[in-house]
């Protein structure tokens, strides 16, 4: 008799996991999905790429920043790094800041350099091009 009840039990058991598992698999698969689906419709494969790695779209990361979104794939690198030391140092935990409020700067100010990045090398690049290759000649004395 015991053994039947312990056979309903794993069986039960069995049953509760194996549908809670299913559950959430289609759960993460639908929000797979979507992250995909909004990663297509944003500024570009960058910004999308940039979107999921950090969770944070640009608008919010301007927010969150306080400064102006970047046009063209331009922005003040100077005043988004300004910004940033001075919120990422007002929420310093030691000094009775949020740890949480710290993490949403920082992954505010990496979304924005995600953003800017590639129109940063792009320029470089055409900077180089124009000015020609000069290679760094060093001499052994």
């Amino acid at each position: 008799m015991a053994y039947r009840l312990i056979t309903q039990v794993v069986i039960v058991g069995t049953r509760v996991v194996g549908r809670a598992f299913a559950e959430a698999y289609k759960q993460a698969s639908a929000s797979s999905q979507y992250q995909r689906a909004q990663a297509k419709s944003g500024n570009g494969g960058v910004s999308g790429r940039a979107s999921l790695s950090s969770g944070m779209t640009l608008e919010e990361a301007c927010k969150i920043l306080n400064v102006k979104q970047p046009q063209g794939g331009k922005a003040d690198l100077e005043e988004v790094m300004e910004r940033f030391k001075r919120l990422f140092d007002n929420n310093d935990p030691k000094k009775g800041g949020s740890f949480y409020l710290q993490s949403k700067i920082l992954r505010a100010r990496e979304r924005i350099e995600a953003e800017v990045k590639p129109a940063i090398e792009k320029a470089a690049q055409e900077a180089e091009t124009k000015e020609g290759w000069n290679p760094k000649i060093y001499k052994d004395r």
